[in-house]
């Protein structure tokens, strides 16, 4: 049967089908009133889809609420309850797209069935995705940080406060106020800084001195001024030395103990006060100077 034939064939069909509609007007309104019980069941299911979405909807906002005070009465750690709200959100959710599927027919286990055939395709397109929920999990497991630390990771060179843990995202705050949000999966995978986890923190600071500086008045007057620093703890060592003997200047080192949450005053206060107290001792803090000499017309030598 050639290609002729079969245009042929349909052409008489449709003839024959336009011969029956003229001799028998009625079939297309039978047609089309048949189609009405369908088109109503059609709307009926897709109004109780909205009713259902909305209605689970509220109910999956009160559960994780719920979960969350629960969490917090609890005393759970901030950061677990983000993760788990976020998880059981998700899981609630998607509980509530079967149920609006199976409104149109779409059994579950079909739906098991499609996903389990294209596993591995979206495995692939969510492998970012299902990297970061594994690193939120080992997180909250092995706790390198906690929601409220203040740490810097070393793959983007990101630092700041963590302020939220979510399922596949960590939030960071800034010093000025900005909102990074870095993959779970790359903080699992990268070296992590925790600023503040511990309670004390070593200040170490290096002054530069004159050669002509007497050295152990400069060492008295570096304890002095650490001692006197109210951040300072007296209980931990406190440590004046001479680290080395630079290029034009004696390096001094300081090394004081404060608490973690006075380490940036702490710091900022005793540099301040060790440059006005070996001002006052006449304590000279060299720096770099430039001499320019200027050869004049006859070869003479003036300086600038």
């Amino acid at each position: 049967m050639n290609f002729e034939t079969i245009l042929l064939s349909q052409t008489n069909t449709q003839n024959q089908l336009l011969e029956e509609v003229k001799k028998n007007p009625g079939v297309i309104r039978t047609y089309l009133e048949g189609l009405v019980p369908s088109l109503l069941g059609f709307l009926v299911q897709v109004i109780m889809a909205f009713v259902i979405l909305g209605i689970g909807s509220r109910i999956i906002k009160a559960i994780v609420r719920m979960l969350g005070k629960f969490l917090d009465k609890g005393r759970t750690e901030t950061g677990v309850v983000t993760f788990l709200c976020s998880f059981v959100k998700y899981a609630l959710y998607f509980v509530l797209a079967m149920i609006i599927l199976s409104q149109f027919g779409v059994t579950t286990s079909s739906v098991v069935a499609v996903l389990g055939s294209a596993g591995l395709t979206m495995g692939l397109a969510l492998q970012g995705s299902l990297s970061n929920f594994a690193g939120g999990v080992l997180i909250l497991l092995l706790k390198p940080f906690v929601v409220g630390d203040y740490i810097m990771e070393s793959a983007t060179g990101h630092e700041g406060t963590v302020s939220e843990i979510t399922i596949f995202y960590t939030k960071l705050l800034t010093i000025d106020n900005q909102l990074v949000m870095v993959p779970n999966g790359t903080l699992s995978n990268c070296s992590i800084t925790n600023m503040t986890h511990m309670e004390k923190r070593r200040i170490d600071l290096l002054i530069g001195v004159s050669y002509d500086a007497d050295l152990k008045l400069v060492k008295e007057v570096l304890k002095k001024t650490a001692e006197q620093d109210p951040s300072a703890l007296l209980e931990e060592p406190l440590d004046v030395y001479v680290s080395e003997l630079g290029e034009s200047a004696v390096m001094v080192g300081l090394r004081v103990w404060v608490k973690t949450e006075d380490y940036w005053p702490a710091r900022w206060r005793l540099i301040e006060q060790i440059k006005n107290r070996l001002d006052a001792h006449h304590i000279t803090i060299p720096y770099p100077q430039l001499d320019v000499k200027i050869k004049d017309g006859e070869g003479k030598e003036q300086k600038a």
